[in-house]
């Protein structure tokens, strides 16, 4: 696959189940995914960002479990590798500090992910965009004492910035309307 590019115009005119795949690769929460389906036109890169968070907001914590499942395990490099391949052009760079990270901190991040999985029924999502390994480590190390429903919270809110930053990379500041729509 190419990238996976639009300008708003390409985002606005797709078809229903284009809108979706390409919304799929930002979250994958399906009512989300409908959601911004649904709301578009968009007049504005701001305003897409906008209807995004929006339609998170209104979400339930079914919904944000299910945008968690669309997330390989931090530290899980194998994870990263497989799990959600059609979104490897939108979350590459999300992780890339675990690749130069010391193997301690590596196993360090799988077992902390683990416990807190089995903690709270859900992986650990943090937005990982700029945080080296070891920063990701304290931050997993400093929630692992916090309850379910704090972290159901913690965790949507970092979803959400996971997505706008992969809104970003579906929406760049592109306003070539030659740019090309990927095929998938």
């Amino acid at each position: 696959m190419s990238d996976l590019t639009y300008t708003l115009s390409q985002l606005n005119n797709l078809s229903g189940e284009d809108a979706a795949f390409a919304f799929e690769n930002c979250c994958t929460s399906s009512r989300w995914i409908e959601g911004m389906a649904a709301r578009r036109p968009f007049v504005s890169i701001q305003q897409c960002q906008e209807v995004a968070l929006d339609v998170w907001n209104a979400l339930g914590a079914s919904d944000f479990l299910e945008a968690f499942e669309g997330h390989p395990k931090i530290g899980d490099v194998t994870s990263l590798r497989k799990k959600f391949a059609h979104t490897k052009q939108l979350a590459s760079g999300e992780q890339s500090s675990v690749n130069v990270a010391s193997e301690e901190t590596i196993q360090a991040l799988a077992d902390g992910n683990t416990q807190y999985e089995e903690q709270n029924g859900f992986i650990f999502i943090v937005c990982a965009t700029g945080k080296s390994a070891v920063e990701m480590l304290d931050i997993l190390q400093s929630r692992l004492p916090n309850t379910r429903e704090q972290e159901l919270k913690i965790a949507a809110g970092e979803q959400a910035k996971i997505t706008a930053i992969r809104i970003g990379k579906l929406l760049p500041n592109d306003t070539n309307p030659e740019t090309k729509i990927s095929e998938r």
